[in-house]
């Protein structure tokens, strides 16, 4: 056998015969590209960008988000809403087959599958087709997706008690409340606390008793006759203590 017999010598393709020195191609070679990325492209984008944020600032500005008022975690009436972007969501766990024992289908099992099945579409339809018509299973499922978000969020802002929203999440006018009182004893001694609470700001269905602008004599004559939603006879005491409690209700003014 001969000294080097059968062996052979492979080049590398990516190192070229000819060693041509380091400079960019002239960007006349590509019409419409005629324009450095860097730094021209992106100071354009840069400048865009920035006239898109101060705009968005300016709306945050002229239009702020509405505030309500301080969390209760012991007023059960409220009913909180999600932003718009998940009222979607939000009505599908009001349907009977998505709440109540079935609550992990709405919460987990349904959006489950749905996001899952965006996610597995590129995986699913590989055709190389572009064209909507070409595609019928990709087109399908984005069709049916947009039309259950848009109808479940226009379901469940019709569905929705505005009015009663806006009532729970109103904020109240308070008081310096002084609890040593006589008046406030009464008021808590004849279980009024349970409904307007210890400031006695009321909550949900239950009016604030903060600066109502009534008189002594009508006060009591609510504590002990009732009105709208409140039955007569919760008051227990004597007159004279429903005099004390209607006296230092009225007195009682927002900060």
């Amino acid at each position: 056998m001969h000294r080097g017999k059968g062996m052979k010598f492979v080049g590398d393709s990516r190192i070229p015969a000819e060693r041509k020195p380091n400079i960019p191609k002239d960007y006349s070679e590509y019409p419409g590209k005629t324009e450095a990325f860097w730094p021209n492209f992106l100071l354009k984008e840069w400048m865009v960008g920035a006239v898109f944020l101060i705009g968005y600032l300016c709306l945050t500005v002229a239009h702020p988000s509405p505030l309500e008022r301080v969390a209760d975690p012991t007023d059960t009436g409220y009913i909180p809403l999600p932003d718009w972007y998940f009222l979607f969501l939000y009505q599908l766990l009001k349907y009977t087959y998505a709440s109540g024992p079935y609550n992990v289908i709405g919460a987990f099992i349904i959006p489950g599958l749905a996001f899952g099945g965006l996610f597995l579409a590129p995986f699913i339809d590989r055709g190389p087709e572009r064209r909507p018509t070409k595609r019928p299973f990709a087109t399908g499922f984005m069709l049916l997706a947009l039309a259950s978000i848009v109808f479940l969020t226009w379901e469940s802002v019709v569905t929705h008690d505005w009015e009663a929203a806006k009532a729970q999440g109103e904020i109240k006018k308070e008081a310096e409340i002084d609890k040593t009182a006589e008046g406030y004893k009464i008021y808590q001694d004849n279980g009024c606390i349970a409904c307007h609470g210890d400031t006695l700001t009321g909550g949900g269905a239950n009016p604030s008793l903060v600066d109502t602008g009534l008189k002594p004599e009508e006060i009591a004559d609510i504590a002990k006759n009732g009105r709208g939603a409140m039955p007569a006879g919760i008051f227990k005491g004597s007159d004279e203590e429903l005099k004390k409690m209607a006296e230092y209700i009225a007195g009682l003014e927002a900060k």
